[in-house]
């Protein structure tokens, strides 16, 4: 019997999969730490024969060719791709026979990127579903502007034609099963929904809903800014990651965690922002492992910058390492334990003060609001008289704050945290605003909106 087992990567917002019938199996979409998918085929007790991608990758390191390394697999690479390693090149119309029940019929589905593939999963009782990777999402597509401004339109255009060639040649019942769009950046909008059929997202997503001109102009009005480290995904994954590394990272002293944070390096604390604010290391940011870290450890840095991770238990800082390495973010240092009991001296340990938009509501003349949210969510609704400078563009922009007490907020309270950090560190008075933005509303506050 023909299963799929879905291996997620919630904080990046990507899924992997792994596709078994009988002793065998097939991946689609590897992330870089193999070992997980390694793990889920020995639980099923499978051998792992075939591994494909949909596309190259930008939003993180692909775990595929060492994948085939280490079993053996044959590697299923789009033709059209130029990669530096050995593949079978697929196009429109191969089949990958897993097993005599197991056939994998590759669909070109170019949109997200221009040789973009789907794989449609059949048995001998027919289609089970298709492998969209970041073309057909839950609610949504895959962004079409990754590889360029230049190319945003003509892809969109691409993308709601390999929609449409989806739902002619799938039944209604098809599963859909794609890589992007749980929260990461690769989705050009908005995604609902944990699982959905052809036929279900017939009736609620906009590339059904509407015309090629129409979806073109909704498809581009939606995207925003995405991670900087984009930029250099592309072409590693093309060249062949070279093989994770996890071992435990070597240990900072206090006297040397202390120069660190004197000189300005990254030292980035992995602990939730309630455990920040109670107690840190001056100069330290907060990026917890109960958020998106490697997103904005890849974006806010600069790439190859000095980064040592900071943590309560080894375990945080191997969790975090594992998070970094799915982006290429290897070999970081570390130190392990509590801000007192890493200090040279006590008084490296601060607070930071957090409060609500009730708080906000009461706060007197000189208060400047912080909004650091993206600028989709800006133009949907915010504080009137808010200044609104987006995380990824805080560090190159704190200049444009007045003087006073800033009370940084965001939709949730993760990205304030992060950028009340930063202002700490170049030594503004910061207030953290670690609420839900919805509170706002009921705290009294004038809300605007620049649609």
């Amino acid at each position: 019997m023909v299963a799929v087992e879905v291996i997620e990567t919630s904080s990046l917002g990507d899924r992997s999969y792994l596709v078994t019938e009988g002793a065998v199996a097939a991946v689609v979409d590897p992330q870089r730490d193999v070992d997980r998918m390694l793990s889920v085929a020995g639980r099923r007790g499978v051998r792992i024969t075939h591994v494909l991608e949909t596309h190259v990758h930008d939003d993180y390191l692909s775990g595929g060719l060492e994948l085939c390394r280490l079993t053996g697999a044959e590697y299923g690479v789009s033709a059209s791709d130029v990669v530096s390693f050995a593949r079978r090149p697929l196009a429109e119309g191969d089949v990958v026979a897993v097993s005599p029940r197991l056939r994998l019929r590759v669909l070109a589905t170019p949109g997200h990127t221009f040789h973009h593939l789907s794989y449609v999963l059949e048995e001998p009782g027919g289609v089970v579903g298709v492998f969209t990777g970041g073309s057909l999402l839950f609610g949504s597509t895959g962004r079409t502007d990754l590889l360029g401004q230049q190319h945003s339109e003509e892809l969109a255009r691409q993308q709601h034609a390999s929609v449409r060639k989806l739902a002619e040649v799938l039944p209604d019942d098809a599963a859909i099963w794609p890589t992007h769009g749980f929260g990461g950046y690769c989705s050009a909008g908005a995604v609902s929904g944990g699982s959905a059929t052809v036929g279900q997202q017939k009736k609620v997503n906009a590339a059904f809903r509407l015309g090629e001109d129409d979806f073109v102009d909704h498809a581009l009005s939606a995207l925003d800014a995405f991670p900087a480290y984009f930029a250099q995904m592309g072409a590693r994954n093309a060249a062949g990651p070279e093989p994770v590394d996890l071992r435990e990272p070597a240990r900072v002293r206090p006297a040397e965690l202390a120069r660190r944070l004197r000189v300005g390096d990254w030292v980035v604390d992995l602990r939730s922002r309630r455990a920040f604010s109670h107690a840190h290391l001056a100069g330290t940011i907060n990026l917890g492992l109960d958020g998106p870290l490697a997103t904005w450890l890849g974006w806010l840095p600069d790439r190859g910058a000095p980064l040592t991770l900071v943590g309560d238990s080894r375990e945080q800082v191997a969790a975090a390492q594992r998070e970094l390495a799915r982006i290429g973010i290897d070999r970081p240092m570390a130190a392990v334990g509590h801000p007192h009991e890493l200090a040279a001296d006590a008084s490296l340990v601060r607070n930071l003060p957090s409060a609500t938009f009730d708080d906000l509501a009461e706060a007197g003349p000189g208060t400047v609001v912080l909004d650091v949210r993206m600028r989709r969510e800006w133009r949907a609704c915010h504080l009137k008289n808010a200044v609104h400078i987006p995380l990824f563009e805080l560090r190159d922009r704190m200049h444009e704050l007045a003087d006073g007490v800033v009370w940084a907020h965001c939709s949730a309270g993760y990205r304030a945290a992060a950028a009340a950090s930063l202002l700490a560190r170049a030594g503004r008075e910061v207030v953290l605003v670690d609420e839900e933005f919805a509170a706002a509303h009921r705290a009294g506050l004038p809300l605007v909106s620049d649609r």
